[in-house]
């Protein structure tokens, strides 16, 4: 039995593990981890939660907007064509006009809110931000960002259980 939503003890018993099932398209689009509805998983200047993208996004963006792209997409264009598209519109200086549809898309896939502004508006002034916010997004509802769309979705077929990065653990 699988359901659009499903929440259970995945991997290790963690409530809240997603569980990736065969026959779904991608990861289960009404997840909320560690949220609640609509809430984004992580805070857009929590970009040191993850500091091994933050670094690639700060010095070559293309990268980790290629890879969202890829997954936001489900594979229609691969992550370097999109990431070439980006890095060519960073030599004119507008690679945000590009990425904040690319955060509406994500935005809708997952019924996330509109925060703390408009999405054009996050991406031309925290572009950096966005992007690492989006990508710990995906990670978060159990992507594998280095692997892109065709691997995510073969873990999928064999039925890999996947468990959500949560966070640091607090005393």
């Amino acid at each position: 039995m699988h359901s659009s939503s499903h929440h259970g003890n995945g991997i290790y018993g963690h409530p809240g593990a997603m569980n990736i099932s065969p026959g779904l398209p991608y990861p289960p689009s009404g997840l909320h981890h560690p949220g609640t509805g609509g809430q984004w998983s992580t805070g857009l200047c929590h970009c040191f939660d993850d500091p091994a993208n933050a670094f690639i996004t700060c010095f070559c963006p293309c990268i980790t907007f290629g890879q969202i792209a890829e997954i936001v997409n489900q594979g229609s264009r691969s992550c370097a064509a999109r990431g070439g598209i980006y890095a060519l519109l960073m030599l004119i200086g507008l690679p945000c006009l590009y990425s904040c549809f690319y955060r509406s898309r994500l935005r809708g896939q997952y019924d996330l809110e509109e925060e703390p502004c408009v999405d054009c508006l996050v991406h031309f002034c925290c572009e950096t931000c966005a992007l690492c916010q989006e990508h710990r997004e995906l990670k978060n509802r159990g992507f594998d960002m280095s692997i892109g769309w065709q691997a995510n979705m073969e873990r999928q077929r064999r039925g890999v259980t996947v468990a959500p990065v949560i966070g640091a653990m607090v005393r």
